[in-house]
Order: C-alpha cells, then structure tokens, then sequence
C-alpha cells in the first residue's frame, strides 16, 4: 500500500463504460474542490478505475492523465464488476482520506464539503450518502429494492441503510478495514457496515445520470440483491432447516389422520391428484432447499480456489 499523504483526497472512480460521462463528472468535481475543498487546505486525486470498458473510456483517462498529473488510472484485462473495480481503487489511493463515488453523477458532488466537514471537523470516520427518495426509477425497481433492504435487515445483524449508496467519504483507518477484508464474494455496503466506525448518513434527492446508460439491469440487481444476502447472512440456511422440521411435523399429523381414518372408516386412499400434488409440492421445497445449500456451497468453492479479485492490464 502507498504511503499515505497528509491531507490528501483521493477519489475512486470504477467505471464501465463511461466515455460519455467521466469529462463531466472531472469537471464537476474539480469545480467543488476549487470553491471549496481546496480552501481548506486540501489536495486531491483521482485513481480511475476501468473496469473492461468495451467504449473509448481508457484511452480518455489516459488523455486525462497527460493532461493532470493528479489523475491515475488502473486499468483490468476484462470485466471483474464494480466491487473489484472499487477494492483496486481503494487500494491503490493514498490520501488520507478517500471518496468512493460513481462517475455518472449520480452521486452529486456538491455534497462533499459537507462529507469533509463531517470527518474532519466533527469527528466522524466516515460520511455516507443516502437517498431518500426514488424519483424517476421505474416502480418496479423501487418496489424491489425497498423490499431487499427490509428483508437483509431481518435476516442479518449487519444493517444495511435503505437507499444507501457507494458514495462515501472515509478516513484512512476505514479504507485499511475494508481492505483487510479480501474475500472474493464482496458485497462492499454490507463490508462498510461490518467493520463499523462512526457513520454520518447524508440524505439527498434522487439525481439522474448525466450521460449514458445505466448497465444495471433488472435481473443484475437482482442477481446482486441475491449476493448481498448470501454474504450477510446464513438466515436462509435455518430458513430451510425449520421448513423441513415443519414439514415433518405436518406429515406425521397426516400420518395420525390416515391411520385414525382407516381404523374408523376403512378408507386408507383418498386418490391419486391429492398424493400427485403432495409429492411435487415436497419435490419442490427439496429442490429449493438444495438450491440454497448450493449457493453457500458456490461460494465455499469460490473462496478456496484463492483466485484474484482482478487482473490489471496497464496502470498509471
């Protein structure tokens, strides 16, 4: 790790994609250190981070790193996904205090005097943005992710902010937590919520991109949804488990029914539909508890295998 730069802000940028975005997103943030972070005697960087882009974003950070030297870039072999992409930033930084934050703006950085404020004058170690509202998101996407954020605050100790963002501002204690953590399954907001330190959560409304397109979908956010509450919480495995006691206990019940019947009416067989929907309803739940057991099971086989979080192919 460098060593770390007294009074230095580094700001992490994991981008796919992002051609279209990163000279607004460089000449916003520039805008806000000069009115303000500057003056209070801060220097910055930025450490870009390409996460396989398949458009002009590498050869334009390139460009940006020619132009100002306070600009670096780690670039990967191929497409690792944005948690990596935000592990490789944060490792290669140096400042003593660091910004996580997206290049499409939709973390706005106006917020960050605000963010500094709270750390070095008010004596938090980090400062979160959250959103609190969804404005412009399409309901269904809005339904699902209040759902998730319900749903991984019952079943893990870890809480996680409903509307919580990547964004934040950390001192350099907490970078060096999260980066001690190097399991290859990441879920970075539950990681943040788990190595602790004194949060202030900052609440704003809901931005749009300023260019570009988002790349996630639907079924990725929920496929990351899926990932979150594997990395947070072994509650589906005893989900499970008490389905299946409870499952034994209704078929000995039924079992008692039977035999009580047959002794007092002579019918043992109700019909064959009944006992074809019994036999796919516990094939079903089976399978489904399977299913569970093998993606903790995945994740046990990813873990060992001891691979990188990420390749880089060039860096600056």
């Amino acid at each position: 790790m460098p060593s770390v730069v007294q009074n230095l802000i580094s700001f992490v940028v994991p981008c796919y994609d992002e051609e279209e975005s990163i000279p607004l997103f460089y000449q916003e943030v520039i805008k806000i250190y000069e009115e303000s972070l500057h003056q209070r005697g801060a220097t910055m960087e930025f450490v870009f981070v390409d996460d396989g882009s398949r458009d002009g974003t590498l050869q334009l950070l390139k460009e940006l790193h020619t132009q100002d030297d306070r600009v670096h870039f780690v670039a990967f072999s191929r497409n690792f996904g944005k948690e990596a992409a935000m592990y490789a930033g944060l490792e290669k930084t140096c400042g003593e205090y660091v910004v996580l934050m997206d290049a499409d703006l939709q973390d706005p950085p106006a917020l960050l005097p605000q963010m500094y404020d709270a750390v070095t004058s008010e004596g938090y170690d980090c400062a979160a943005a959250k959103r609190e509202d969804r404005k412009n998101e399409p309901p269904i996407r809005s339904f699902f992710a209040s759902l998730f954020y319900r749903l991984i605050n019952k079943l893990s100790s870890t809480k996680i902010e409903d509307g919580a963002r990547d964004y934040r501002f950390m001192r350099r204690n907490v970078v060096e937590a999260v980066l001690s953590d190097r399991e290859y399954n990441r879920f970075l907001k539950g990681i943040f919520s788990w190595v602790g330190f004194t949060t202030k959560w900052i609440k704003y409304h809901n931005v749009d991109r300023c260019a570009g397109e988002t790349k996630w979908s639907f079924w990725k956010l929920l496929a990351y949804s899926i990932e979150g509450i594997l990395a947070c919480s072994t509650a589906p495995l005893a989900f499970v488990s008490i389905v299946g006691v409870a499952l034994c206990v209704l078929a000995f019940v039924f079992l008692c029914f039977i035999v009580i019947r047959t002794l007092l009416f002579g019918d043992a067989v109700a019909g064959w539909p009944s006992m074809i929907c019994v036999i796919v309803f516990l094939g079903g739940i089976q399978l489904f508890a399977i299913g569970i057991i093998g993606l903790y099971i995945s994740k046990v086989y990813l873990e060992t295998k001891q691979r990188p979080l990420f390749i880089i192919k060039e860096a600056e």
